[in-house]
């Protein structure tokens, strides 16, 4: 058997620049034959965009801000007329309002924790909802985890609980769909110098932690958990559902 993705079509949720984890997710299932949705948040984020999905002859390349109702539910919608049915959807998106972010768990507010739920953790269950409508035979849904669901990270704050929510989401929704035969993991990458990952405070001295703890003395790169989402969705992986897989050199390992 070979690891091969011709025939497959999905949808890449997350894309903002090249050094995404989404874009080495998307470059990496297209280089193995799949055929790809793209979204962009919104047009001030398009001209980045545009030219990755141009480079990964992506066949759509739709808005979607998943805070904006009905985005999620055209891009689905946009991917049955053009494709009918799907194979697999990539969620590799995460959002908090700064303040809380940088602020004590304790003192964040409730709008800002559920705007962050939302997006961060509720978007992927609405995901997985439009999903199993266009997976009448199966598919695959991912979405990115890190450590600091399970163990306290300095600085990563609010969006602890919020991973954990994740984690557990994608648990339930591996039960709930495997009848139909549909697939659910978190990929849970170590921290990579990422856009997103800018916004956590003292994100240099997280990587230097990771890098120097873990076994293999490295991080991850985006590519990496690119390969891992591209095993995870073909036919080699087709007994696994409900894992949180780990591509961060081992680092989850040292205290």
């Amino acid at each position: 058997m070979s690891l091969s993705l011709e025939g497959k079509r999905g949808v890449i949720l997350g894309i903002a620049n090249r050094h995404s984890i989404a874009y080495g997710c998307a470059k990496v299932l297209a280089e193995l034959g799949a055929e790809l949705c793209v979204t962009y948040l919104n047009e001030k984020a398009k001209p980045y965009v545009q030219p990755l999905a141009d480079e990964l002859g992506a066949k759509l390349l739709l808005p979607c801000d998943v805070s904006v109702e009905g985005e999620l539910e055209s891009v689905y919608h946009e991917m049955e007329k053009h494709w009918g049915t799907i194979d697999f959807a990539v969620h590799s998106i995460a959002w908090s309002p700064l303040d809380e972010l940088h602020g004590r768990l304790v003192d964040s507010s409730g709008d800002g924790f559920c705007k962050a739920m939302d997006i961060s953790c509720h978007s992927f269950v609405r995901m997985a909802k439009q999903s199993q409508r266009l997976m009448p035979d199966g598919g695959t849904l991912l979405t990115m985890s890190y450590e600091g669901a399970e163990k306290v990270v300095d600085h990563y704050n609010l969006m602890g609980p919020i991973k954990a929510a994740l984690d557990s989401c994608a648990r339930y929704l591996a039960s709930e769909l495997g009848e139909q035969q549909i697939r659910v993991h978190s990929i849970s990458p170590g921290p990579m110098p990422t856009r997103a990952a800018s916004g956590i405070d003292h994100f240099d001295e997280l990587m230097e932690d990771a890098t120097s703890k873990s076994p293999l003395k490295r991080l991850g790169t985006p590519d990496e958990v690119g390969a891992l989402a591209a095993f995870l969705i073909s036919d080699l992986a087709k007994t696994q559902t409900g894992n949180r897989v780990f591509v961060d050199a081992g680092r989850h390992l040292i205290g």
